[in-house]
């Protein structure tokens, strides 16, 4: 039960704060992206990846996690934890989507995958961050 409660804490609720602002700027810029410059899924879709990662990087190490190391390799930690987040969420949530709506058009599709590709992202994004990149040695 301890662990659980470890699990969802105040830092969880940070993440989430975080992860708000984190979600308006990505998904806004990849949605912006995909339906008004019409590029690519992928594209769009790695908009939201740099752009939000950015974003996450700074909020997270500072704010919700407060990690105070200076080494490179907190960074480097960070760009292979969303990495494989990125290529594990979207990479999933597209074939979902084609899956779940094949009767709806293509962009109809790409949409909800960008969608549950975010959703699966945080998820995974989070466990990494917390108990990999960010973690205390």
């Amino acid at each position: 039960m301890n662990k659980l409660k470890n699990f969802f804490d105040v830092t969880m609720i940070k993440f989430i704060l975080v992860g708000i602002v984190n979600t308006a700027v990505g998904m806004g810029t990849m949605f912006i992206c995909y339906n008004f410059f019409h590029l690519s899924y992928w594209i769009s879709s790695a908009s939201n990846y740099v752009v939000g990662s950015i974003v996450s990087y700074f909020l997270n190490k500072y704010f919700t996690f407060q990690n105070k190391s200076k080494s490179m390799k907190t960074v480097v930690k960070f760009i292979i934890n969303i990495t494989v987040c990125y290529l594990v969420a979207y990479g999933v949530a597209k074939p979902l989507a084609i899956w779940a709506f094949s009767s709806f058009d293509k962009g109809i599709q790409d949409n909800i995958a960008m969608l549950a590709g975010s959703v699966f992202f945080v998820g995974l994004n989070y466990i990494g961050q917390r108990f990999w990149a960010f973690k205390e040695e």
